[in-house]
């Protein structure tokens, strides 16, 4: 039989969350982000899921083609734009809608020969200082575009920095609005935790909104609040098995490095995962996960192909038990993705996109 590990992508969850989204961002187009490969999810397996959606927004021409080539024909958004010139061809042939974020961009469009203009989303940096021009730049960028017969629309977007923490966003919607503010073409400012926290704003949803994380079910804004604050429901559960029993004795140790120790008698369960699977080595003893739907933790340091969990709380659990290290266990019980990132020193969207090829991944309802 096949290692007893295996990722499941949740339709339902999926269309689920997308709905939540729209809900949250009333009279908003939705955008359904599926960079880094939908979030580790995989694009193939969610695009059925998620073509209730308005458009698609990605990073790369492959992930463009992909979609493309899964028969969506609505709006495709790269939301780096294009990284050389060349890319603007198949930005023609796919009919794709592209970020503009820099004067080196615009020089291309220039250069471009096409039949057909371009859909372009000029960025502003409001504040994140990652991409886009600099408020003082951005009317001349306006302008600069709107003189190319290469170009057919112009949209405007920017990114918020702090729209999951306390500092808001309060201050790169005023710097958008004092730049923006009488330039025609559609807006999108809001992510997913603007749409989930401000979508009542009309300024923030704006036109269009962009949930990423929050359609994979994760909260944006945790610890502040979890999933279930925002009625996100988990996309993506990992599920093993356990292997091998073994009883410790106090002063025994556990794994590479001993470095957890018995205090008194224990017994423990080995389980088929590891960080060649996804599961990051970094989590520490005491990391949740869930064994026949009961809640308990790591011990030791996690391995190549295993880790090994405490099966104090279960005792009748042993060879073959159900272990699930995070999302959905098939008796019912959940275990929130960020709560095992919070362990880890990380967050829910690393753990996604860091599945290994090796797990099999099915996609269920």
């Amino acid at each position: 039989m096949p290692r007893p590990i295996q990722a499941t992508i949740h339709a339902e969850a999926l269309r689920h969350n997308l709905a939540r989204a729209r809900q949250a961002a009333p009279d908003a187009r939705v955008w359904a982000v599926v960079k880094a490969n939908a979030y580790g999810h995989g694009i193939e397996r969610v695009f059925d899921s998620l073509r209730g959606a308005d458009g698609f927004a990605l990073l790369d021409l492959d992930e463009a083609r992909r979609v493309r080539e899964l028969g969506w024909r609505g709006p495709v958004l790269l939301l780096e734009g294009v990284f050389e010139q060349r890319d603007l061809e198949l930005c023609s042939r796919l009919d794709l809608w592209h970020t503009v974020h820099c004067s080196e961009q615009i020089d291309m469009l220039a250069a471009h020969k096409t039949q057909s203009g371009h859909r372009v989303f000029l960025k502003l940096n409001s504040g994140m200082n990652r991409l886009g021009f600099a408020p003082a730049h951005f009317r001349a960028a306006w302008t600069r575009l709107n003189a190319l017969p290469q170009v057919e629309e112009i949209s405007l977007i920017t990114h918020f920095s702090d729209a999951d923490g306390p500092k808001g966003l309060s201050a790169q919607v005023r710097v958008f609005e004092s730049v923006a503010w009488d330039l025609p073409g559609e807006r999108t400012l809001g992510n997913s935790a603007a749409v989930l926290r401000h979508g009542a704003d009309a300024a923030v949803r704006a036109d269009w909104v962009r949930p990423g994380i929050a359609i994979y079910g994760s909260a944006p804004d945790y610890p502040e609040h979890e999933a279930a604050h925002w009625d996100l429901r988990p996309t993506m559960s990992l599920n093993s098995r356990i292997i091998g029993v073994q009883t410790l004795l106090p002063g025994d140790t556990v794994g590479y490095g001993s470095s957890f120790v018995a205090e008194q008698p224990l017994r423990v369960g080995v389980v088929a995962c590891g960080y060649a699977d996804g599961y990051p080595r970094h989590c520490p003893t005491g990391t949740p996960v869930l064994v026949d739907g009961l809640r308990t933790r790591s011990l030791g340091r996690v391995s190549m192909d295993m880790i090994v969990v405490d099966l104090t709380p279960m005792p009748q659990a042993g060879m073959g038990s159900e272990v699930t290290l995070w999302g959905r266990s098939a008796h019912g019980a959940q275990l929130p993705i960020d709560d095992v990132a919070r362990a880890g020193g990380t967050v829910g969207y690393e753990l996604m996109c860091a599945l290994a090829p090796r797990v099999p991944v099915v996609v269920a309802d």
